[in-house]
């Protein structure tokens, strides 16, 4: 069986700033098809289905819907703040190669 994702603290961190005031909602890590490099990540805000798998940390929730999964096996989904912008980064051993632009990757 291959690893889960993990979530490091400094991401469940930062999802706690942007739910701050509202109705939290999960962080959703996906992966899909397309991007310059084969594969590439989708980021965003969304409600978890009931196959997801959830990743809970600081009262916070991460999701990974389940053809997503042995893409990000073993992955660390981080939260980087540097001088070129604050994004949420994923470190994948899986990815043969990606892009510069860090969403997209191959296998």
């Amino acid at each position: 069986m291959n690893l889960p994702p993990k979530v490091t603290d400094r991401a469940f961190a930062r999802l706690a700033e942007i739910n701050d005031g509202a109705v939290p909602r999960p962080l959703r890590v996906a992966v899909l098809g397309g991007g310059c490099s084969g594969f590439q990540y989708e980021i965003r805000m969304d409600d978890a289905e009931a196959d997801d798998l959830v990743l809970e940390g600081g009262g916070q929730r991460v999701i990974v819907d389940p053809v997503s999964l042995p893409f990000l096996a073993g992955a660390v989904i981080d939260f980087s703040d540097e001088l070129i912008g604050a994004r949420f980064v994923i470190e994948n051993p899986n990815a043969t190669s990606s892009c510069g632009c860090g969403t997209s990757f191959s296998m």
